[in-house]
């Protein structure tokens, strides 16, 4: 912010104000992202959200108690969830629909569509809660080459004012995006782009893939990207003490492991394999469900092959504990607020288990939908 004196104490001032301005900007969506972390922990009326992708119910649960205690019916395809910073709104994903629902917290009844560009996976808001970002994955129904099923050339991210809950924006990325995570500052959108496109014209060239996208929430621009193959499926961000962005934590799709971004640098480190069991005790699938705790301490990730969650120390990446899941297909994971507890989706059994993270044994085994998907945290208004 950026001759003489007075002018260059003017600008002084100015720039004096403005930066003031900023940190302040900063640490106020910091304290509310803190408030509303905090008014979670030990709320009677916390619970756990779990969208069915194959089913047509999304279920409530009561983590007190561990039991399904409310759904969202007629709801089906759901994949991606999040809820409105104040939690009177959930948002949910729906595939074969091309939009997000908007669930009023209080009847459980949808009361808008937002229409999107195309077929939605991950959805993620602002710490302000002013503006939502959908991943839009590619769209295989392009039948022309029949039986080859080929891409319908769609994909990117699309960004939504939750004021009007309206589409302001798509910002077209290459292959299509699964996953995508805003950063604890809330300055960058992190995005994984996973399949390959096959262009309808029949051209034979592929879009590039393989890359993990940031993107500056200011602009809505892309502002740098990074190679990763197989490409960056599930993922989790660390932060530094001043809330900065430190780490991405980036599962590799179907193999069972993970990479990490080191985000100042850019620099992804080698593939961290998780551990082996014997063949005849493994699933299909590699891993899809990674978190870190509210204290940074801890990364957890699941393993559908395994069908296992493991703990590592941070940043130190030490294998800590593990423990087997009576479900099978590990898919995704939430951990609550007080960092207690972590709850994994299996969608090959149609539950949730419940594994204690001091122990990192399993305590509980909660039956849902069908293939269970993805889940979050909320406190019912």
């Amino acid at each position: 912010m950026t001759h003489k004196q007075m002018f260059l104490g003017g600008l002084t001032g100015l720039a004096g104000i403005l930066l003031c301005a900023a940190s302040s900007s900063f640490l106020a969506a910091q304290e509310s992202n803190a408030a509303v972390y905090a008014a979670m922990k030990g709320n009677p009326k916390l619970r756990l959200v779990q969208t069915n992708f194959a089913g047509d119910v999304v279920s409530i649960i009561d983590p007190a108690t561990n039991k399904v205690v409310g759904e969202i019916k007629g709801i089906e395809m759901a994949h991606g969830i999040s809820v409105a910073k104040d939690n009177s709104q959930i948002y949910i994903a729906q595939e074969f629909t091309k939009s997000v629902l908007v669930v009023d917290g209080k009847t459980l009844q949808v009361t808008k569509r937002i229409a999107l560009s195309g077929d939605p996976n991950l959805i993620q808001l602002t710490p302000d809660g002013k503006t939502m970002y959908v991943s839009i994955n590619l769209r295989w129904d392009v039948v022309s080459n029949f039986p080859q099923l080929q891409a319908d050339p769609s994909g990117g991210v699309d960004v939504v004012d939750t004021a009007s809950l309206q589409k302001i924006k798509t910002i077209p990325i290459p292959g299509g995006i699964h996953d995508l995570y805003l950063t604890p500052d809330g300055k960058y959108v992190v995005a994984g782009a996973n399949r390959n496109q096959v262009p309808a014209c029949k051209c034979g060239v592929s879009a590039p893939t393989n890359l993990g996208y940031v993107i500056d929430t200011k602009t809505n621009e892309i502002a740098w990207t990074w190679t990763m193959s197989p490409a960056a499926s599930p993922m989790a961000i660390s932060k530094k003490p001043d809330g900065s962005t430190d780490k991405i934590y980036a599962q590799n799709g179907g193999d069972n492991g993970f990479r990490v971004i080191d985000f100042d640098t850019r620099v992804v480190s080698s593939f961290v394999k998780l551990p082996d069991i014997a063949p005849a005790l493994q699933n299909r699938g590699g891993s899809h469900g990674i978190g870190i705790t509210s204290d940074q301490k801890t990364l957890l990730i699941d393993s559908g092959r395994n069908s296992a969650v493991y703990a590592y120390s941070l940043p130190d990446l030490k294998l800590i504990g593990s423990t087997p899941l009576s479900g099978k297909g590990a898919n995704w994971l939430v951990i609550t607020p007080d960092d207690r507890t972590v709850y994994v989706a299996n969608p090959e059994t149609n539950n949730v288990s419940v594994v204690d993270i001091a122990t990192m044994k399993e305590t509980a085994v909660i039956p849902v939908g069908f293939a269970p998907s993805r889940n979050t945290m909320w406190v019912a208004p």
